[in-house]
């Protein structure tokens, strides 16, 4: 029996209208192949973009730091004649002041570079949570949209909890773009639901491991040198997940599944993230001007993945470690699992969300006011040192504005208070691992599964001491959740 072979990638919806390829080509490479003060030529990398555009591979992911992606593509679009595209590129600011003025700059600088009067899709990452302006950058973000100067809007690297927050306030996001592989299944468990759930279409990026889920490494001895950032970030997977030897197991099991249908391991390792059901599409890197495997990724769309496919897969899945935390956790907290191994510098280097500032009437003593119009009004701190306790003062989910945060949803404001206690300890010199006790005030009990859920991915490690009340009601419309904390800094 023949195979009837794809000629083109399969496409998808986006959202209602916006259609693109299931098979994103990835332009992150180009700020590898730049290394070193070398700059790719605009119009022959153009060149390149426009032939996998004629193949149907026309939607290309990049980002403002991904070197001269942006001017490449903004070359394509601008050049006459050229095949119909979709350029989804990503804005990734240190976290700060997110004002009309900062992000239409930003927006405007990528428009300028890409060459068009509208972004299909501009994608936001952030930092840090502690910081909770990545809500104003995307209302921001979102009048812009109104104007017609970006088409959708997405985010990067979002864990579950901060895409429940960000959808919980009724923010027009249609994507969120994360890694997901046979190596990393995070995305598969809680955020595959909330997406399902909310209408949020997965990105998934890292589907081939940066090469090492190929059949070159099949049976291969282990690197010890590596020379490109794709891959030194994966090494960092692979030993996160068992090591070489775990990940052969896996290797393993997708080459007997790509023999039995006549495909290569890394058109199994593509289907089997295509066949998850938040996917949208995956994102595949190529490196413009050397190498292309258009004509084997397009048979990723000739076969699928059988009850024994996904059994065999799932016992060599057996066989390793799950990677901790949730999704986007590699840029935020240890052991950091990128290119450079450890972004704590980078981390550190950003401007805390407050200041703390020493008590006139109580010299050795600091506190933390958060902006709130109540602090003053009565006379208190959001948080308080003494020594090496650190007080936080009942904490609701409310902006910077006053308004409440998602006031229909009790998890995603727990999400937002423990952002903020968590910011506060960090402003008067001490980490969310010091935080010894917290005690939380609920206006409707039925909440408290989804508030204990939000509790116990802050504090699942260190578990501090807990009470959870039912009361009468919270002060403030729309506040559903109150959380006030303790910390102990410890001489470290």
């Amino acid at each position: 029996m023949s195979v009837q072979r794809a000629q083109r990638p399969e496409r998808v919806e986006l959202a209602p209208g916006f259609e693109v390829s299931r098979l994103v080509t990835g332009l992150w490479q180009v700020a590898d192949m730049e290394r070193g003060g070398r700059e790719l030529d605009p119009v022959r990398g153009a060149a390149d973009l426009a032939a996998y555009a004629r193949a149907g591979f026309d939607s290309f992911d990049m980002a403002d730091h991904y070197g001269s992606a942006e001017v490449i593509t903004g070359t394509l679009i601008a050049t006459p004649g050229r095949p119909a595209l979709r350029a989804f590129t990503k804005w990734c600011p240190a976290p700060g002041p997110m004002g009309p003025a900062v992000v239409r700059e930003a927006v405007q600088r990528a428009l300028d570079r890409l060459r068009t009067p509208c972004i299909d899709l501009l994608q936001l990452h952030w930092w840090t949570f502690e910081d909770p302006r990545y809500l104003d950058a995307l209302s921001e973000l979102a009048r812009l949209r109104e104007q017609g100067l970006i088409a959708q809007i997405g985010l990067v690297n979002f864990d579950t909890q901060h895409l429940r927050v960000v959808s919980s306030e009724g923010l027009p996001i249609v994507s969120n773009q994360v890694c997901l592989s046979l190596l990393d299944r995070r995305a598969t468990e809680q955020m595959a639901a909330l997406c399902l759930e909310r209408g949020v279409k997965l990105l998934a990026y890292g589907v081939l491991g940066g090469g090492f889920l190929g059949e070159r490494w099949l049976g291969r001895d282990e690197p010890l040198e590596i020379g490109d950032w794709s891959k030194m970030k994966y090494k960092r997977f692979i030993d996160a997940v068992g090591g070489w030897q775990a990940v052969q197991g896996v290797l393993r099991a997708a080459q007997s599944i790509a023999l039995k249908h006549g495909v290569s391991l890394s058109n199994v390792a593509t289907r089997w993230v295509l066949e998850q059901p938040a996917v949208a599409a995956v994102i595949v890197g190529a490196r413009l001007g050397e190498s292309e495997h258009r004509g084997d990724n397009l048979r990723v769309f000739d076969f699928a993945l059988d009850d024994d496919d996904r059994a065999l897969l799932q016992a060599a899945f057996d066989r390793t470690l799950r990677l901790g935390g949730d999704c986007g956790d590699e840029y935020r907290r240890a052991p950091f699992l990128t290119a450079s191994g450890d972004l704590s510098h980078h981390l550190e280097a950003l401007a805390p969300r407050w200041q703390a500032e020493p008590v006139p009437a109580a010299p050795g003593r600091r506190r933390v006011d958060s902006g709130s119009p109540w602090e003053p009004l009565a006379g208190y701190s959001r948080a308080y040192r003494v020594g090496e306790r650190i007080l936080v003062s009942g904490t609701t989910a409310s902006h910077d504005d006053g308004r409440a945060v998602a006031p229909d949803d009790a998890a995603a404001q727990a999400t937002f208070i423990l952002d903020k206690i968590v910011a506060s300890v960090q402003a008067l010199g001490g980490r969310a691992e010091d935080i010894v006790r917290t005690r939380v005030y609920l206006s409707d009990a039925a909440d408290w599964r989804g508030v204990s859920a939000v509790h116990a991915a802050f504090f699942g490690s260190t578990r501090p001491a807990n009470t959870m009340l039912q009361v009468a009601g919270l002060i403030g419309a729309g506040h559903r959740v109150e959380i006030e904390a303790e910390a102990v800094v410890d001489a470290r």
